[in-house]
C-alpha cells in the first residue's frame, strides 16, 4: 500500500499516520541494529554489515526493470532494495554467536589515467585485470566494499550511466539516468562511487566498467580516471 505509513509524533505537538521513506527506514533499522548490539555489545560496524547481508529476506519486494539476481557467491540482491528487508529475529540470533569478522584489508586493483572519449551512442567499455594485491600483505580474497573512483567530464551529467561488472559477472549500476542534473562544467572529480553487491566475491580476475549517455540528445564526454579500490578481508569471514 504506498499509502501506508508509520504512526508516530509530528511537527507543533500532532501525530502522524503517514511516515515513511528513509526517513522511517533509517530509525527503524537503528532500532534493529540495536536489538542486535544488546544480544552482542562486541559487534563492530563490519559485524552488523555482514549481518545485514546474511539475514535480510526477499519477502515480497519486486520491482519490474530491477530484478533480483545472485552475486557470485550465490547471495541475492537487488539494485532497489539491497539485500532485501531487515529481519530483526534472525539478526538477533545470529549476533549471538558471532564472531567478530576478520582483519579489513585495502587494495588499489588498478587504474586506466589515459582520457577516453565516450560515444554519443553505444558505450565505452574498459577492463582492468587484477591480482588483489596478492602476494602482498594487503591482499584481498573475500570481498566486502568496492569503490570506482572516476574522473569524467561531459556536456551533460545527468544523461551518464555507468555499470560495473565484476569477475564472477556480477553487474552493479553505479549510476544512472537524472533528468535534473543538467551540469557541463564539473563533472564527477575523482568521485567514489561504490557498490556491496560483489560481498563475499573473489576480486581477482577481469573488471569491466560500461559507461554511456541515456538520454534524448547526443551527448560529448571524456572518461579521465577509473581507479579500482577493493576493501575485504584475507581469511573467509565465516
Amino acid at each position: 500500500n504506498p499509502e501506508a505509513g508509520v504512526a508516530t509524533t509530528d511537527l507543533y505537538g500532532n501525530c502522524t499516520l503517514r511516515h515513511s521513506g528513509t526517513s522511517a527506514a533509517a530509525p527503524e533499522a537503528a532500532g534493529v541494529f540495536a536489538l542486535a548490539l544488546e544480544a552482542n555489545p562486541g559487534l563492530t560496524w563490519r559485524d552488523l554489515q555482514h549481518l545485514t547481508v546474511l539475514t535480510s529476506k526477499r519477502n515480497q519486494l519486486h520491482d519490474e526493470v530491477h530484478k533480483w539476481r545472485r552475486n557470485g557467491v550465490g547471495l541475492e540482491f537487488n539494485h532497489l532494495f539491497g539485500y532485501g528487508v531487515l529481519d530483526a529475529g534472525s539478526m538477533v540470533k545470529m549476533a549471538r554467536e558471532w564472531k567478530t569478522v576478520p582483519e579489513r584489508f585495502h587494495c588499489i586493483g588498478g587504474s586506466i589515467q589515459e582520457p577516453r572519449k565516450i560515444p554519443p551512442d553505444g558505450k565505452l567499455v574498459l577492463t582492468l585485470t587484477t591480482d588483489a594485491c596478492e602476494g602482498k600483505e594487503n591482499f584481498v580474497r573475500y570481498l566486502e566494499h568496492v569503490q570506482a573512483v572516476i574522473t569524467v567530464n561531459s556536456t551533460r551529467r545527468g544523461d551518464l550511466n555507468i555499470n560495473m561488472t565484476s569477475p564472477m559477472g556480477t553487474k552493479s549500476i553505479l549510476l544512472s539516468r537524472r533528468p535534473r542534473d543538467d551540469d557541463s562544467k564539473v563533472g564527477f572529480d575523482k568521485w567514489p562511487f561504490m557498490t556491496t553487491h560483489t560481498w563475499g566475491e573473489d576480486p581477482r580476475g577481469t573488471w569491466v566498467l560500461e559507461i554511456g549517455f541515456v538520454g534524448n540528445m547526443p551527448q560529448k564526454g571524456v572518461l579521465k580516471e577509473w581507479t579500482l579500490m577493493l576493501h575485504g578481508t584475507q581469511s573467509a569471514p565465516y
